[in-house]
């Protein structure tokens, strides 16, 4: 009971130090161009997350904040339940793949990107991510390998784009790696400015490319001493990319309610969700500021089978049961706001959502 009480306070603490949750953002009417786009996956994060979140935050999530809520399917290529391989190749590209498989599709061929078709475009890009980001999601992104676990292959795949800002773990896998090579030499020889803490990436400047890894494989959980750096690391390249007149392009994943939900732990499940609803806040509020900008929030798939079997508003809390250690297939959220956002209403299936996108920003190739 104590060590619940315990992580309740420090959820509570989690939310009160960084949000206020300002008021409901203003509905967008226009079908003008979208100049830019935050895209915001929650990976494993189903509508019971979401609303376990509500509970204990005992004020609007920033995601209620959002005008357009839509559903979405997720089965890969050759399975019911996807994985996040799968599912992020289907978010980036519009192409479904098989699970494990990385921005190629179920024959090995390479298939385009969001992200890469921004930059063809002019287009600032980036990526920000809770987990390494060399992991799938936000490989998914910006490699091209047919196992999700080729991690030192899917660093290398970095070196060939033209990313602005990256941010997450995984530093050793650029430079601690069984071929020898040290991309982190690679890295600063094209540009970037190296970063490899989570202070650092706080006190750092605004360089037009950065490259922070500030953990040597995967962070921790935020309650485990991440503390808030997805918040930072959202402000941060926000603040990077939209220096380009021409627009940008960011994703940004929540990666660890996954994981939360793959260990079946309730409150670390509910904290990583408020976590990423932070950073939600973030994007809104510079979408709200620009008036030019699409915000679009979905998970890559739900992690737990979660279900909500009882709870109490004014304590905050619910009762989470997990039917699973695994992924489940059922349907998943999206929100957005801004202009476009009126296209992402309805069900529709994952592979639509980065169609939806590229419709928005009007590109002329």
């Amino acid at each position: 009971m104590k060590t619940g009480i315990k992580l309740l306070m420090l959820i509570v603490a989690g939310v009160t130090m960084v949000s206020c949750y300002p008021a409901k953002f203003e509905a967008f009417k226009s079908d003008k161009k979208v100049k830019n786009v935050i895209f915001l996956i929650g990976d494993g994060m189903g509508l019971p997350h979401v609303q376990a979140a509500m509970t204990a935050a005992g004020v609007p999530l920033n995601i209620q904040r959002t005008e357009v809520t839509g559903l979405q399917t997720s089965h890969s290529a050759d399975n019911y339940i996807t994985d996040s391989a799968a599912a992020g190749t289907a978010l980036s590209s519009g192409t479904k793949t098989n699970n494990g498989m990385i921005g190629v599709d179920p024959q090995g061929n390479k298939v385009k990107t969001i992200l890469e078709i921004a930059e063809e475009n002019g287009l600032s890009t980036g990526l920000v991510s809770t987990s390494a980001v060399t992991h799938a999601t936000p490989a998914s992104f910006i490699a091209h390998q047919q196992s999700r676990g080729s991690y030192e292959d899917i660093a290398g795949d970095f070196l060939r784009t033209d990313i602005d800002v990256f941010i997450g773990g995984g530093f050793d896998h650029f430079a601690k790696r069984a071929d020898g090579k040290n991309l982190i030499d690679n890295l600063k020889a094209s540009g970037y400015e190296v970063i490899t803490s989570a202070d650092m990436l706080r006190n750092s400047g605004s360089p037009s490319k950065l490259a922070a890894l500030v953990y040597p494989d995967q962070p921790p959980y935020r309650l485990s001493g991440r503390g808030e750096m997805l918040y930072d690391a959202t402000r941060k390249a926000i603040d990077i990319l939209s220096k380009n007149k021409k627009g940008f392009f960011l994703m940004i994943e929540g990666s660890q309610i996954d994981w939360a939900g793959h260990a079946n732990a309730a409150d670390t499940l509910i904290d990583e969700t408020l976590d990423f609803d932070r950073a939600v806040g973030v994007a809104l509020d510079f979408a709200k500021a620009d008036g030019n900008t699409l915000v679009v929030i979905t998970a890559d798939h739900e992690t737990g089978g979660v279900t909500i079997t009882g709870g109490d508003i004014k304590s905050r809390r619910t009762r989470l049961q997990f039917s699973t250690k695994s992924h489940s297939a059922i349907m998943l959220p999206v929100y957005a706001s801004g202009p476009g956002s009126g296209n992402f209403t309805g069900i529709y299936d994952n592979t639509d959502i980065p169609k939806k996108i590229l419709n928005a920003y009007r590109f002329n190739k």
